[in-house]
């Protein structure tokens, strides 16, 4: 993971300790609502589920159209096609939808069109193929909305339209009959932050006259695809993640039992991060792998064994996505390393030929992750190319795509995640210029947020059920965090067969043991006796009937780096790598005892796995001399005096190099800038 720029969330401590009093609820608790943006009483009554009133569904934009239609095909026993998309939010609808429709005695069909064959979306073709099965009516679940030629074709072909969806609306709208969409224009809603499942469950509301024990039974349906599209969990998403946990957790429907019994969540507690972990992914792995159309079935399927068969079948598709996701992650590093430039750009742009088209989403995502930067992962097939990418927080994906739109054939998303479509003859220039327009842009550091700090000695048991009250957890409403200042590392013990660490900590008399998942020994930084801060999350551990408190690290630092100097030097020591002017640059030129000190240091590490953070920590140096240092080792690499591996290690050459520092072509450049 890359370096983040630490932040502690910033509160209000009299009205945290106002809304607790009213309340009656854990001062930790109100401190973490306030930092989400809660202060009065009545916001925090609806965040943490004392109240919350559910939004008319007749207030929704066609609402009273939509429900007069389709109230009349039903009586007409006009064939209904439910149209919908092929993630697990547009799956969870389409099931939604179907089989309420089916329940009310409608004639009913269903479809979701293939997302390697059809792409997203109500195409020509699925028109055709939706009138051909004799729809008379046809409904859309996320999706529609931008649908506007697709809209008169299918009157052309005497078919009805009703567009539900929950994405943004062009100045045109479809031509339909009702166009369901809360961030219409002309919507009132005050809450419109609804997954697309979430629209289809309040138009069943709207059929039924309001919430009753119908429409209760489908929230199972509604929380999971909520969950799965992140939509922000404020508000009402709140309310029906809330109740749709309780509808999954005694869940009859053997869909969603076998999908539990194949995650092994069969018998655990689900939270929304349980979900997000287990569920989610292979309900998506069936549209990212094959036919979407499968987890439609499984959701619908009142058999458990054709329910486990397809469960099954699912799940070998999602331990193969996540083999191909690390295949292609593998290959994109490779690139970047054979690449030593792009390390410098201000954003990642890796392409490769027939990657998988539906995991270069999470391949982007991980690269985002690792490296603290946009980026973008294309796969190549023959002349043309399609990729997709993901951006950190403060980086506009989408008006850094339309400032280089003249390099691609197409683009679309918005600020964090997007795709492309371009020509593969492009792809270099598609680098260059968006690079080129992230160059110019204000560029945002990535940032650990810090709930609040808390001392060692006050963590207990009784956390959980401050973490209880906080859920569900997703975009919004983030899992808190929270910081254990100036730690001492007192061990380290390797478990899981070396991939995890079990750390021991301690502060003043109190001891505490917490979990780096993911992290082996070899690739830990720190070592005994380092003085450190802890970025955690509390989580519960239920071991023999017992559930207990455990602390997982999230993020780690030296207490010693200062930020603001440490992200300085980094800038600069980037600007130097990208060929640009640098200011003072004698402040950044090592002189020969410098140099000779990081050679020393790095020869007797043998191979030096870690950054030039630590290196600096290691030498004692303060964070002033990052670039300085920096440059000392990439002079010394240079001149082969050491070597940098493929992994990113520095080793001593296989026979040993004398060489004149002078010729080093770094020192060259910051001596010419002089």
């Amino acid at each position: 993971m890359s370096r983040k720029r630490w932040v502690v969330r910033s509160f209000d401590k009299e009205k945290a300790t106002t809304l607790a009093e009213e309340l009656n609820i854990s001062p930790y608790a109100a401190l973490i609502a306030s930092t989400r943006g809660i202060e009065s009483v009545t916001e925090a009554r609806d965040f943490f589920g004392m109240s919350c009133d559910a939004a008319d569904p007749m207030d929704f934009p066609d609402m009273e159209k939509a429900v007069d239609c389709i109230k009349k095909a039903i009586d007409n026993f006009e064939r209904i096609a439910v149209f919908g998309d092929y993630d697990a939010d547009g799956v969870t609808a389409t099931a939604l939808l179907y089989s309420y429709l089916e329940m009310q005695g409608a004639d009913v069909v269903y479809c979701v069109p293939d997302r390697h064959t059809e792409g997203y979306g109500l195409s020509f073709a699925a028109a055709d193929k939706l009138c051909k099965m004799g729809a008379k009516l046809i409904i859309t679940v996320d999706n529609g909305i931008s649908s506007i030629e697709e809209s008169k074709y299918i009157r052309e072909l005497e078919a009805d339209l009703i567009v539900t969806d929950h994405h943004l609306p062009s100045a045109e709208l479809p031509t339909a009959l009702a166009v369901v969409d809360p961030h219409r224009e002309d919507c009132k809603l005050r809450f419109k932050d609804y997954a697309g499942v979430g629209v289809a469950y309040k138009l069943i509301c709207a059929i039924e006259g309001g919430e009753n024990d119908i429409t209760n039974s489908v929230l199972d349906l509604v929380a999971l695809g909520t969950v799965a599209d992140v939509m922000p969990l404020k508000g009402e998403n709140r309310n029906i993640i809330r109740r749709g946990l309780e509808v999954l957790e005694a869940s009859e429907r053997p869909g969603v039992q076998a999908l539990r019994d194949v995650a092994g969540y069969s018998d655990k507690e689900l939270n929304s991060g349980a979900i997000a972990f287990t569920m989610v992914p292979r309900i998506n792995a069936a549209g990212r792998m094959g036919s979407a159309m499968r987890a439609v079935r499984l959701l619908l399927s009142d058999d458990y064994e054709e329910a486990a068969a397809l469960a099954a079948e699912i799940n070998e598709e999602n331990i193969s996505r996540q083999q191909i996701e690390s295949d292609i992650l593998e290959c994109a590093l490779e690139q970047i390393k054979a690449n030593k430039q792009w390390e410098y750009d201000p954003v990642l742009v890796v392409d490769g030929e027939d990657w998988h088209d539906g995991v270069i989403g999470i391949v982007a995502s991980r690269l985002t992750d690792k490296f603290g930067k946009p980026s973008i992962v294309i796969t190549r097939r023959g002349d043309t190319a399609k990729g997709s990418g993901r951006s950190v927080e403060g980086f506009d994906l989408y008006n850094a795509l339309r400032a280089c739109s003249d390099t691609l054939t197409q683009f679309g998303g918005h600020k964090l995640a997007a795709g492309i479509g371009l020509e593969s003859s492009s792809i270099d220039n598609f680098r260059k210029a968006f690079n080129a327009y992230a160059v110019k842009t204000k560029y945002p550091i990535p940032v650990q947020y810090i709930d609040f700090k808390i001392k060692p000695a006050y963590i207990n048991d009784e956390m959980l059920n401050v973490i209880d009250m906080l859920e569900p957890f997703g975009t919004g409403n983030p899992q808190p965090i929270f910081g254990l200042y100036k730690m001492t590392l007192a061990r380290i013990q390797a478990v899981g067969g070396g991939k995890h660490l079990k750390l021991t900590f301690t502060r003043d008399e109190s001891s505490i043991v917490a979990m780096k998942f993911r992290t082996t020994p070899l690739d830990f930084p720190f070592c005994v006796g380092d003085l450190v801060d802890l970025a955690v999350t509390f989580e519960a551990n239920e071991f023999l009937g017992q559930r207990r408190l455990s602390i997982n690290i999230k993020n780690i630092k030296f207490h010693s780096s200062d930020d603001d100097l440490l992200f300085e030097q980094q800038e600069i020591y980037t600007n130097l790598m990208r060929g640009e002017s640098v200011a003072d640059a004698a402040k950044i030129l090592p002189d020969r005892n410098d140099t000779v000190q990081v050679y020393k240091f790095l020869r007797s590490a043998g191979r030096w796995r870690y950054g030039i953070e630590t290196l600096c920590v290691r030498l004692n140096r303060p964070m002033e001399a990052y670039a300085k240092t920096a440059v000392s080792v990439e002079a010394l690499t240079e001149l082969g005096v050491l070597v940098r591996d493929n992994d990113g290690s520095i080793t001593l050459p296989e026979e040993s190099v004398k060489a004149n520092l002078d010729d080093a072509p770094i020192l060259q450049r910051i001596k010419n800038m002089l």
